[in-house]
């Protein structure tokens, strides 16, 4: 399976109350204060799992939320994976969709995305990024809710909220 991301949120820990590492690190956060380069993967609302990639130097917590993807390939296992996604573009247009999409769950928690770990990774495709990305506030989010922190390709389907 293969996505180009189109839509993230950043995270910025000490200095972002919408952070899960607001308060410092606990045995759910760690990950987020470890090397670059790694998944912080977290279960909300007692249903969903969502990926993040761990940014900041390590001993900072700071990670991107990885909250659209564009899918170029793979599509039948992401079908098979959402089969309540009436088209294509709704399998990876939302941040617990994308994990379920790419089977992303708790066992990939800390994964090494420079080792190709479990087969997740992140790679340049080539495509250069948007001269201007769309930006605006974060999501559902009501502390620091006024901080410009979410990026995303302009004009994709896949980014389920346009941005202004």
């Amino acid at each position: 399976m293969q996505g180009r991301i189109v839509k993230v949120e950043a995270y910025m820990g000490a200095d972002d109350p919408g952070s899960h590492a607001y308060r410092g690190p606990t045995p759910r956060t760690e990950v987020m204060f470890g090397r670059p380069g790694h998944l912080y993967v977290y279960f909300t609302y007692g249903m969903h799992w969502c990926a993040n990639v761990v940014c900041g130097e390590e001993g900072t917590a700071s990670a991107v939320l990885l909250r659209a993807v564009a899918p170029p390939a793979g599509l039948d296992l992401m079908r098979s994976r959402r089969p309540k996604a009436r088209r294509d573009i709704d399998l990876c247009n939302g941040p617990a969709k994308l994990a379920s999409a790419f089977g992303l769950n708790g066992d990939h928690d800390g994964l090494d995305l420079h080792r190709n770990g479990a087969g997740v990774r992140i790679v340049n495709d080539g495509t250069p990024p948007p001269s201007t990305p769309a930006n605006a506030v974060w999501v559902g989010l009501t502390q620091g809710a006024g901080i410009a922190w979410c990026w995303a390709v302009p004009g994709v389907a896949e980014v389920s909220r346009p941005l202004l």
